[in-house]
């Protein structure tokens, strides 16, 4: 059996999707998530080898001022829109201006943790072509549902300055 066909049957790779992502040679931003945290990286592809150029996780939101009692919201929509925030910041030092999305797998849902994260890179400058109307609505990607409100202007202004 192949690999190929082994990593499809997992459902961890889309191979028309990767072929198509490949083909449009920009660098792509992936969006992944794990039980606690959320992972962006930027990811270019020299002869079908990935190339991660930048990669951070939500919890480098911890060295920006986020409170360690809420270590636990680490993945909610604020924490993605801040991850998103950062790692576009880090891309534009990198000299990168125009990305394209990579959700994998990852279903495709209007306004969820995976649009929030790709607010907070086109909010930070990252040119990226994508229709509005998919983005949470800011007072969800600002947490006013959530504990986290207070500090999400102070953790967001810690990143530019820092970033």
């Amino acid at each position: 059996m192949r690999v190929e066909k082994r990593r499809r049957r997992e459902s961890k790779t889309d191979y028309r999707l990767r072929i198509e992502l490949l083909k449009s040679d920009k660098p792509r931003i992936v969006f992944r998530k794990t039980n606690r945290y959320v992972i962006g990286q930027c990811i270019e592809s020299e002869n079908a080898q990935d190339i991660t150029r930048v990669g951070i996780t939500s919890k480098e939101l911890l060295k920006y001022g986020w409170p360690k009692e809420n270590l636990g919201s680490l993945k909610s929509i604020p924490a993605c829109y801040l991850t998103g925030f950062l790692l576009g910041k880090k891309i534009l030092k990198k000299g990168k201006q125009e990305c394209i999305l990579d959700i994998g797998m990852i279903r495709s849902i209007k306004k969820s943790r995976v649009y929030a994260f790709l607010k907070g890179v086109v909010d930070s400058g990252v040119k990226m072509n994508v229709e509005k109307e998919v983005f949470p609505d800011e007072k969800r990607i600002k947490g006013e549902h959530t504990k986290v409100k207070d500090i999400f202007e102070k953790v967001k202004e810690s990143i530019k300055h820092e970033a």
